[in-house]
């Protein structure tokens, strides 16, 4: 028996149900004062993003429009609020592969989910976005003296909120929810997993020293 769904009609007949008004209108293309406060509340989020297939790079699936959602964390107000139709964030330091600059580049569609520690709801922001080099914005972004190499600038499509069910379930802010990290593989150890030929013990030890001097 096939229990693959593979058209809408199929997908419809599981979800019978109305979708609530709400649901639907409480999207807006604008940043209203509320929605400010959430972004600028906000100390972490993750970008998706969508490739069209012209990257280079010898990494597997790049350059093939594969999708990539990259984490962004900051601080409060490390997104900065351009208008009433854009914000903007910095390219902070990384691993140097791109991914999310590469796909903007070639496709502008982006999609930002915002989580604020202790609020159950979550913050979702769709829309097109751009890489600039611009002073005056990247001024903006200066840390400990360094200042960001580029700003990715995001147009708002549409933005709301979504509600707390998936948060409420993870038990997402709890202490009982948090993870002993000593019983997780390292840094080291996941690299090792794709390399066994890689020295994890050598990486970890050196790691967050490393990260603490790389930060910015």
């Amino acid at each position: 028996m096939n229990h693959r769904i593979d058209t809408f009609a199929q997908l419809e007949a599981l979800y019978p149900g109305k979708v609530a008004n709400a649901s639907w209108r409480k999207e807006t293309p604008i940043i209203t004062p509320e929605y400010r406060q959430l972004i600028e509340a906000a100390p972490f989020f993750a970008i998706a993003s969508i490739g069209g297939g012209g990257g280079g790079g010898d990494v597997g699936g790049e350059g093939e429009g594969d999708m990539d959602c990259s984490p962004r964390g900051d601080g409060p107000g490390c997104v900065k609020i351009v208008d009433h139709k854009s914000i903007a964030f910095a390219d902070r330091r990384g691993n140097n592969r791109l991914d999310t600059l590469r796909n903007i580049v070639e496709d502008p569609r982006v999609s930002l989910l915002f989580l604020i520690p202790g609020w159950n709801e979550c913050l979702r922001i769709i829309g097109r976005a751009h890489i600039t080099t611009d002073p005056e914005l990247l001024d903006e972004f200066v840390v400990a003296d360094k200042r960001p190499v580029t700003a990715v600038v995001v147009d708002i499509t549409t933005m709301y909120f979504q509600c707390a069910r998936a948060i409420k379930r993870a038990a997402l802010w709890s202490d009982e929810a948090r993870v002993d990290p000593r019983s997780l593989p390292t840094a080291g150890r996941l690299v090792k997993s794709a390399m066994q030929e890689f020295d994890a013990e050598t990486y970890d030890a050196a790691l967050q020293e490393r990260q603490s001097k790389t930060m910015y």
